[in-house]
């Protein structure tokens, strides 16, 4: 599974559908790896951040920077675990985990004022001030009990956004 130009044996998808929860299904982790394979133009198996920013609609995201942190240098498998907060199948705890660490950009487990004002910045460029910013996350910290001041955790983001609604889905083409 490591070299990609090998095929998954019925053991690899198995085993990748355990490690992604089942999230997805054994005909879209083939198609999973078919993309894996395209994007992996080296043949190393792993996808560096310059061959996830050839895909056009990643590059173009503005979260693209933060997202790399959590994707440069996947294998196959993370690459799929990675994928499968988007899946329909995913659960909310699934998703929120996928945003908090989007979120956490040093990586201590914990997300500041600082750290959501900097993804409110890359999500909105210039078509807010950094004043009307400030303001509005200010303003949701507190109604959902928090302040500027306030480190928010897992479970915090749990609290928040447990009872959104929160909809992350992508379709997997499946040939």
């Amino acid at each position: 599974m490591g070299n990609t130009s090998s095929m998954l044996t019925q053991y690899d998808i198995e085993e990748v559908q355990q490690h992604c929860n089942h999230t997805f299904s054994q005909q879209e982790i083939v198609s999973l790896y078919q993309r894996f394979c395209q994007l992996d133009r080296n043949g190393g198996g792993f996808i560096s951040a310059e061959e996830f920013m050839s895909v056009p609609e990643f590059a173009v995201n503005p979260l693209s920077q933060r997202l790399l942190r959590i994707l440069d240098g996947l294998n196959f498998k993370e690459f799929v675990a990675f994928l499968s907060a988007f899946s329909s199948r995913a659960t909310l705890q699934q998703k929120i985990e996928f945003i908090f660490k989007v979120y956490d950009s040093d990586c201590n487990g914990k997300v500041t004022f600082n750290d959501v004002l900097d993804v409110l910045r890359d999500l909105t460029g210039s078509f807010i001030s950094e004043q009307q910013r400030q303001q509005v996350l200010t303003h949701v910290l507190e109604e959902a009990g928090y302040t500027m001041d306030s480190s928010l955790v897992l479970s915090d983001f749990v609290k928040i956004l447990g009872n959104s609604g929160l909809k992350m889905e992508v379709e997997v083409p499946v040939d």
